[in-house]
């Protein structure tokens, strides 16, 4: 598991705390995390869940894709590998 760039604060566990207790109605959450800007210490709109069974996954992202959760309509897919990004 990677860690994060920063420890997470009692804030950002609060969200990622919301993950989990939405995805738990599927099955296990090994973390749920929402990613927060740095700067301003707000949420950037996505987040990362990890299940340990991918049935569990698979069944969390059929039933939750598309559907309305605090104002929103959630995009939930399986996760890609993040693009390079160019050097400074």
């Amino acid at each position: 598991i990677a860690q994060p760039e920063h420890p997470p604060n009692a804030h950002e566990n609060q969200v990622g705390g919301v993950l989990e207790d939405l995805f738990s109605q599927f099955g296990e959450v090994a973390r749920g995390q929402i990613i927060m800007d740095r700067d301003t210490d707000r949420s950037r709109g996505f987040g990362f869940v990890e299940m340990p069974s991918d049935d569990d996954a698979r069944k969390a992202i059929e039933e939750l894709n598309g559907q309305e959760f605090g104002g929103r309509t959630l995009t939930v897919n399986e996760a890609r590998p993040r693009a390079e990004r160019g050097g400074r």
